[in-house]
């Protein structure tokens, strides 16, 4: 039924789209001289056909990602849509809300209905093989965001835009080297996402003490979420730091603090209104900023440079968006952005 719902939703837009387009010769969304045929590319052939560029609008590329409409995908979807707001194109959005199922069938409806190009998250490689591989195998170029840094290459992928969360991890551990901490329980909110776990396996590589990793349960349940740290850390009285491997994690670490009567060392992932208060506050010690904004834009910039210009960016290499900190002592200059949505 979703999978319905989405073609339908496509062929909805695609309509739309098409009858506003019949009238339109408005082309001020292209860049440069669009009156001239720009040559085509594929993420398999970069030689092949031509294009004509008339209108910029006349693309659509697909995002397709495993994210809710939390605090954290609503800022890669603001940045996506603005991409294509900026570019003149359409910018088709969809979340599966951790369910490959529901993205592999949201790809495999861009395919039908003719993406321009396609970027997808790979929190989980396995259960999207299938579809990635299937928009390769149909001539649209493939993109990754956020979650895919080690599979991208293996699925045909032009480039992967993240981070590379060992890094991220590891530069997680040195700071609550610094910060004191003993034991520390990186809580993760998904339990088949592979770059939350790398993110508390790069913190137990260069923590000094010990790391307990442990699913905590979804974001859009934040009740379990603090009721699950609640309970580990009274079963463990040696845990004095919790990692939160998202930006809600933390606000759940400190409500489970204190019903378990501990004083915590806490850390997160991402940025959100909400955390940020909690850093103001010096109830939360840092997090790590993958600018998530960047990684709902550039891939739609990615797609329309390759598009109409043949531009293949990345060089084999993944194009990173973080890992970058704040902390209580930059936490002001990044307090207006968080609140405007697009950090």
């Amino acid at each position: 039924m979703r999978k319905l719902k989405y073609v339908l939703a496509l062929g909805l837009a695609l309509s739309l789209f098409a009858a506003a387009c019949g009238d339109d010769d408005d082309d001020s969304g292209a860049t440069g001289d669009t009156s001239a045929d720009t040559a085509g590319a594929t993420s398999g052939d970069t030689s092949g056909d031509t294009v004509q560029v008339d209108q910029a609008t006349d693309f659509t590329f697909d995002v397709i990602t495993h994210g809710d409409d939390g605090v954290f995908w609503s800022v890669a979807q603001k940045g996506a849509e603005q991409a294509g707001t900026d570019l003149g194109v359409t910018v088709r959005y969809f979340g599966a809300n951790n369910d490959a199922e529901a993205q592999s069938q949201a790809i495999e409806a861009a395919i039908a209905a003719g993406s321009d190009g396609i970027a997808i998250s790979l929190a989980d490689p396995a259960g999207l093989e299938a579809a990635a591989k299937a928009v390769v195998a149909a001539g649209i170029p493939l993109y990754t965001l956020n979650s895919g840094l080690n599979n991208y290459k293996e699925l045909g992928a032009i480039t992967h835009v993240g981070q590379t969360e060992t890094v991220a991890g590891e530069g997680a551990g040195e700071r609550f080297n610094t910060l004191g901490a003993t034991k520390i329980l990186c809580a993760r909110q998904e339990q088949t996402n592979i770059a939350l776990e790398e993110r508390c396996e790069g913190l137990a590589t260069t923590f000094g003490g010990d790391v307990v990793s442990e699913f905590v349960g979804l974001d859009a349940d934040p009740t379990e979420q603090e009721a699950q740290i609640a309970a580990l850390l009274q079963a463990d009285p040696d845990i004095d730091a919790v990692m939160g491997t998202g930006p809600n994690l933390p606000l759940r670490a400190i409500a489970a603090g204190e019903t378990a009567g501990r004083e915590l060392v806490i850390a997160g992932f991402d940025v959100s209104p909400d955390l940020i208060s909690a850093l103001e506050a010096g109830t939360v010690a840092f997090t790590i900023d993958q600018q998530q904004y960047l990684q709902g834009y550039l891939p739609v910039v990615l797609m329309y440079l390759q598009k109409t210009n043949l531009n293949i960016a990345g060089g084999g290499l993944p194009i990173l968006t973080g890992p970058g900190f704040v902390t209580t002592e930059n936490v002001a200059a990044v307090k207006a952005l968080a609140e405007a949505g697009t950090r």
